[in-house]
C-alpha cells in the first residue's frame, strides 16, 4: 500500500515538472502575460546630446545679426493683374479688381558685393519701376537683369559697392527636421525674422502654369507671409538654403496658416548664374515625359518596391531618343542622385545647361543599365496640349465587335473599328468604354476613350487577347501602354485581384 502511495506521489511530481516545463518552453501552448511582452525598441533611434539652452538661443541671435543685412526690401510699380485666389498663393499681393499700375513689395537676397540681388520672378514680373531698400535704409533704383518664369526666379541689379553678400549653402544636404529661419519683409514689416524647421522637401504645388515648370519646394513651418517673396531661408550656420516663394492659405486669406515654401538654393544659384551671364537661362532638357512609379506599376515591371521614375513618352528628336532611352524605362538615378519623384529629376536637370551630359541609371526588362544623355535646348515653338477624348462608343457597332466587362477591375473594354484605329493613329489596340468609380482602373487613371495598345509589351488586337492575359495574371500586376490620342500615350500598372 505504501509502495502504491509512493508511486502515485512520484507520478504527480513528474506531471508537475513536465507541465511547468511546457509553460516556460517555446512551444507557445500558453501565452505570456502582457507584462512579459516586449513592445517597441529597447533604445531610442537617436541618442541626443545635452544642448546648452543659452548656446542654442545665441545661434539664432547670431544668424539673425549676420544675415539680415544681406536681405533687401523690393518695392515695385507694375501693370500686372493678379491671378484669382488659389489654395497656394504667391506672396505678391495684387488685387484682381485693379488691373492698372499698382505698387507692392517683396524681398531679395544680395548675392554679390557689386549689387546683384536674387528674388522671385513674380515679384518683378511686368514691373515698370523697381526700388531696393537696404537694411541700412539706403534706397537704389534697380535694373532687371533677367527672369525665369519656369522656376519663378529673377535677378536684379543696383549700382552699389561693398555690399554684404549672403553665403549660399547646399540645399541638397538639407534634411527634414533641420532648424531654419525665414528672413524678409512680410506685410511691409522690414527685417522680420521667424524660425521653424524644415517640414518636408521635394514638394510640388503646381503653381507654375507651364508643362515645363520646375517645382521642388522646401516646406517649412517658419512663419512666412506676403512680402516674404524673394527673402532667405537660412540654416543655423547662416547659410541661405532657399528663396522663400509661396504659402499655404485657407479660403480667401492670403496669409500664413502653418506652412511656407522655398526654392532650393542650388537650383536658384544655377539660374542666377545663367541670368547674370546671359540675361536668360540656357536650360538643358532630356526630352521625356515622366511619372511617379506606384506600387502597381512597380509590381508590373518587376521592381522589388515602388522607386524611380517611369519614362512615359519620348520627345521626337530629343536627347533621350538619341541616347537609346525607351518608353517604359524606369529612371533610378541621374548621375549619383536617386530620384523617386518627377520634380526631383526636373529640378536636378534644371541646374544643367544645354550641351552638358548626365548619366541615367535605368531599370529595363529586369536589368540595370546606364545611358549617357547630352542635354538639348527646348524648341520654344514646341508646345503640345493633351486633349482627353472621353467619347463613348455607340452600341450599334459593326457585327463581330466584342465588349467585355471586368468587374474585379472596374473596367469595360471593346474591340476597335477601322474608324477608331485611324482616329488614334494606331493599327492595334482595344478601347476603354467604361470605368467604374473608385475601382482599380479608376484609381490608376484609366478613363473611357483611352486605348490600351500593349499589355506587358504585347500588342493588343482584341479584347479576347486582353482577357487571356488578365486571367493568367491573377494576384499579379500588368503593365499597360495607353493612348490618349494620336500624339500622347502613357504607361500604367494595374493590379489583378486573386479572384
Amino acid at each position: 500500500m505504501e509502495r502504491k502511495n509512493f508511486i502515485g506521489a512520484l507520478a504527480l511530481i513528474l506531471i508537475g515538472v513536465v507541465f511547468g516545463a511546457v509553460l516556460v518552453s517555446s512551444f507557445g501552448w500558453v501565452k505570456p502575460s502582457m507584462a512579459e511582452v516586449q513592445i517597441g525598441s529597447e533604445k531610442p533611434p537617436v541618442q541626443q546630446s545635452v544642448v546648452d539652452a543659452k548656446s542654442f538661443n545665441n545661434a539664432f541671435v547670431e544668424v539673425a545679426e549676420k544675415v539680415t543685412p544681406s536681405i533687401v526690401q523690393i518695392n515695385v510699380l507694375s501693370k500686372i493683374k493678379n491671378n484669382p485666389h488659389d489654395k497656394f498663393k504667391f506672396f505678391f499681393p495684387f488685387d484682381d479688381n485693379f488691373p492698372k499700375e499698382q505698387e507692392a513689395s517683396g524681398s531679395g537676397v544680395i548675392i554679390s558685393q557689386d549689387g546683384y540681388i536674387l528674388t522671385n520672378n513674380h515679384v518683378v514680373k511686368n514691373a515698370v519701376d523697381v526700388e531696393v531698400t537696404l537694411n541700412d535704409k539706403r534706397k537704389f533704383k534697380a535694373k532687371i537683369i533677367g527672369t525665369d518664369p519656369l522656376t519663378d526666379l529673377a535677378v536684379i541689379k543696383i549700382d552699389a559697392e561693398d555690399l554684404p553678400a549672403a553665403y549660399l549653402g547646399d540645399s541638397d544636404k538639407l534634411k527634414v527636421g533641420t532648424w531654419v529661419m525665414a528672413i524678409g519683409n512680410p506685410l511691409s514689416l522690414a527685417s522680420t525674422v521667424t524660425a521653424g524647421i524644415v517640414s518636408a522637401t521635394n514638394r510640388s504645388l503646381r503653381l507654375i502654369k507651364d508643362s515645363y515648370g520646375v517645382e521642388d519646394f522646401i516646406q517649412t513651418d517658419a512663419a512666412i507671409n506676403p512680402g516674404n517673396s524673394g527673402g532667405a531661408l537660412v540654416d543655423l550656420n547662416g547659410a541661405v538654403v532657399g528663396i522663400n516663394t509661396a504659402i499655404a492659405t485657407s479660403g480667401m486669406s492670403p496669409t500664413y496658416i502653418g506652412y511656407g515654401f522655398a526654392i532650393p538654393i542650388n537650383l536658384a544659384k544655377a539660374v542666377a548664374q545663367d541670368l547674370i551671364a546671359n540675361g536668360k537661362v540656357s536650360r538643358g532638357y532630356i526630352g521625356i515625359k515622366i511619372s511617379e512609379v506606384d506600387a502597381a506599376m512597380a509590381k508590373a515591371v518587376g521592381l522589388d518596391k515602388p522607386k524611380g521614375i517611369m519614362v512615359q513618352e519620348l520627345v521626337e528628336g530629343g536627347a533621350a531618343q538619341e541616347a537609346d532611352i525607351k518608353a517604359g524605362d524606369v529612371i533610378l538615378k541621374i548621375d549619383d542622385k536617386e530620384v523617386n519623384q518627377p520634380n526631383e529629376l526636373q529640378s536636378y536637370v534644371a541646374t544643367k545647361r544645354a550641351g552638358q551630359t548626365v548619366t541615367l541609371t535605368l531599370f529595363r526588362n529586369g536589368e540595370i543599365i546606364k545611358r549617357q544623355v547630352t542635354l538639348k535646348k527646348r524648341d520654344e515653338d514646341e508646345e503640345e496640349t493633351t486633349k482627353v477624348d472621353e467619347e463613348r462608343e455607340s452600341k450599334k457597332d459593326n457585327e463581330g465587335i466584342e465588349e467585355i466587362t471586368f468587374k474585379d477591375l472596374g473596367l469595360t473594354v471593346k474591340d476597335m473599328t477601322e474608324r477608331q484605329y485611324k482616329k488614334y493613329g494606331t493599327d492595334h489596340g482595344i478601347i476603354i468604354t467604361d470605368v467604374k468609380r473608385f475601382s482599380n482602373a479608376d484609381n490608376q487613371g484609366l478613363r473611357p476613350g483611352y486605348v490600351i495598345t500593349e499589355v506587358d509589351n504585347q500588342e493588343m488586337d482584341s479584347v479576347k487577347d486582353f482577357e487571356d492575359i488578365v486571367d493568367s495574371k491573377k494576384g499579379k500586376a500588368i503593365l499597360l501602354k495607353v493612348k490618349v490620342d494620336k500624339k500622347n500615350s502613357f504607361f500604367v500598372g494595374l493590379e489583378i485581384p486573386e479572384e
